[in-house]
């Protein structure tokens, strides 16, 4: 299979982008299933039910998230109903949506799983503890599996693919909205990438307009953030996997411009 995976899509120029530009990757690239982190679609905060269906009537089979999944209340509710929007697994137990999916597509069995880092991060359980026994149940479904690890350090994305390799299709990060050029195929054959990238406006300071985030670290004081508009792209990543064993075949980065402004 070949999986299209987009980077943190923020506001309405990230899903402008996402909108314009999917159906014709999906031609070009040959694309079998598309993930997309969501949880900054919003407003560039959070994500609501309206922006999660419009963003899965573009196509894409699974909305993965992090850390800012509940800041819009009203998905406290949806999620409960909507399985193809994730929250990260290392969520306490009890807490409203899932972690991880089962998919079939084309008579294909894959997985996704979302998980969130502890490091300069709210303090969930142990992602890698977690996904180890998530692992238990999967591996009795299909070798194919793809990781979202939202999460700020460098080092604990990096430890994860590790941990994970020969277990997984895919690791990729998220959160920091800062593609990295380190994407390879580990040993025992998964893929891997620190940061997949924004999808959204990079005039920007990840996605917000420059003069509110320099503001704030020049006074210390609140400030009303505004997602920025200028210099649209979509990036993200294309992996291709062996439909038998699940190891990685191929990884390589994306970043496909708007061309216009929002």
């Amino acid at each position: 299979m070949k999986f299209l995976i987009v980077g943190d899509v923020v506001g309405k120029p990230g899903r402008r982008v996402l909108r314009e530009k999917l159906s014709s990757l999906r031609e070009e690239l040959q694309i079998d299933a598309v993930i997309v982190n969501g949880e900054n679609a919003a407003g560039g905060l959070g994500i609501t039910p309206e922006v999660c269906e419009e963003i899965l009537g573009y196509g894409v089979d699974v909305i993965t998230t992090g850390n800012h999944i509940w800041d819009k209340k009203e998905i406290v509710a949806y999620i409960e109903h909507q399985p193809r929007l994730l929250r990260p697994l290392n969520y306490p137990d009890g807490v409203p949506g899932r972690g991880s999916l089962i998919l079939e597509k084309g008579g294909k069995v894959w997985a996704v799983v979302n998980l969130s880092g502890r490091v300069f991060m709210p303090p969930l359980d142990c992602p890698f503890r977690r996904m180890e026994e998530e692992l238990k149940h999967l591996h009795e479904e299909t070798r194919l599996i793809l990781v979202d690890f939202h999460a700020e350090a460098s080092s604990e994305k990096i430890a994860m693919g590790w941990f994970l390799d020969g277990k997984v299709s895919c690791v990729f990060g998220t959160h920091t909205h800062v593609a990295t050029a380190d994407e390879r195929i580990l040993p025992q054959g998964t893929a891997y990438i620190t940061d997949i990238g924004m999808t959204g406006a990079h005039d920007s300071v990840i996605g917000i307009e420059v003069a509110d985030i320099v503001g704030r670290f020049l006074t210390q004081m609140p400030v009303k953030y505004r997602v920025a508009k200028e210099n649209v792209k979509l990036n993200g990543i294309v992996v291709e996997v062996d439909d038998t064993t699940g190891k990685a075949q191929k990884i390589f980065r994306l970043s496909v411009p708007l061309a216009e402004h929002v």
